[in-house]
């Protein structure tokens, strides 16, 4: 079975059909080496082309990927996307570190009260986190 990095769920990425067709922002799960599993409201066909877009980084990450599952889960599906293009497995492990440090940054203002940099917030997770962290071609 296919193991992933888990990208945090509170942390929005776009998803849309290629073709421009409009759909509610889904809620992302996780990401693997080679793509990434979301929820989302609507069901995508498989082998769809999709644009996929996460604005929280600067530039916004954005690729296209190909709908590799599409489940029914719960009130609405769980997707698996298989990037298009190679290069974005590295590009999507870059974005969903930048995406664990925000979070972390915005867990340490909730819960201890300290407001971090990015720059800080960067610093402390790498010390706290990045040994865990997968390595450029890893899964776990």
């Amino acid at each position: 079975m296919r193991q992933f990095i888990r990208h945090p769920a509170d942390i929005p990425i776009e998803v849309s059909p290629a073709n421009g067709e409009g759909s509610p922002p889904p809620r992302l799960v996780n990401v693997a080496m080679g793509g990434l599993a979301f929820r989302s409201r609507r069901a995508f066909e498989v082998a769809r082309i999709v644009k996929v877009r996460i604005a929280c980084v600067r530039p916004p990450f954005e690729t296209t990927a190909r709908v590799a599952w599409c489940r029914a889960c719960g009130d609405g599906y769980e997707l698996g996307l298989a990037f298009v293009d190679p290069d974005d497995a590295f590009r999507a492990r870059m974005v969903e570190q930048v995406c664990h440090i925000e979070r972390y940054r915005r867990q340490v203002r909730e819960r201890e009260g300290r407001q971090l940099t990015q720059e800080q917030a960067a610093q402390e997770w790498i010390k706290r986190h990045a040994a865990r962290f997968p390595a450029s071609g890893q899964e776990t």
